[in-house]
């Protein structure tokens, strides 16, 4: 189980960390980690693929490295949820925010990659999220958010850790991802870091 990696996929709103994720699972057959959750489920929501959706007492019998209250639920990503990817792939994949990913950085070592994706500019970020439709107000709060702000610069924590993404170009940015992940998959370190041309 030591050479299992996580890709933790992590940025700002709009950098396209999802469609980086999307990519991993579709062609590398990394199986996303799934969360933890006490919400009620949404319809078409299936639990074990959506979210393992627990009670408030289940879910306080998860082993977590990370979990927030948001909207009077519990969310959180857990050692059991790893174990459970891992026993379909030595390779998986999640989406965190940048102190989650300081987090799997700090606990899980070596075994967490962390992808910090970026864009060379933030009115490329409102444009996405513009696209995506998105209320025009909602868009504002987010982008002026301490979390939007948080997550736009690597943080401290991540700098010689992650290895740097711009996904300005999609093209360009799934040849650099290629890199990455045959590196990572053939034990060879690739440079962290460094945007890769």
């Amino acid at each position: 189980m030591k050479d299992n990696k996580v890709f933790v996929i992590t940025g700002a709103t709009g950098v396209g960390k999802t469609t980086i994720a999307r990519y991993l699972q579709e062609n590398y057959r990394m199986p996303r980690v799934i969360t933890h959750t006490t919400r009620a489920p949404r319809e078409r929501e299936v639990d074990g693929v959506s979210y393992y959706f627990e009670n408030k007492k289940t879910f306080e019998e998860k082993h977590y490295l990370e979990r927030v209250a948001y909207g009077g639920a519990y969310y959180g990503s857990s050692y059991e949820g790893l174990e459970l990817a891992w026993q379909k792939s030595p390779y998986i994949t999640i989406v965190l925010d940048t102190a989650g990913a300081i987090t799997y950085a700090r606990e899980l070592g070596e075994r967490a990659v962390i992808v910090f994706v970026t864009v060379t500019s933030p009115e490329v970020l409102v444009e996405r999220v513009q696209v995506r439709g998105d209320d025009p107000t909602a868009i504002k709060q987010r982008v002026e958010s301490p979390e939007f702000l948080r997550d736009v610069t690597l943080p401290p924590d991540l700098q010689n850790v992650a290895y740097e993404l711009d996904n300005e170009d999609w093209s360009k940015t799934k040849v650099r991802l290629d890199l990455l992940v045959n590196d990572v998959m053939n034990g060879r370190r690739p440079q962290k870091n460094q945007p890769a041309e």
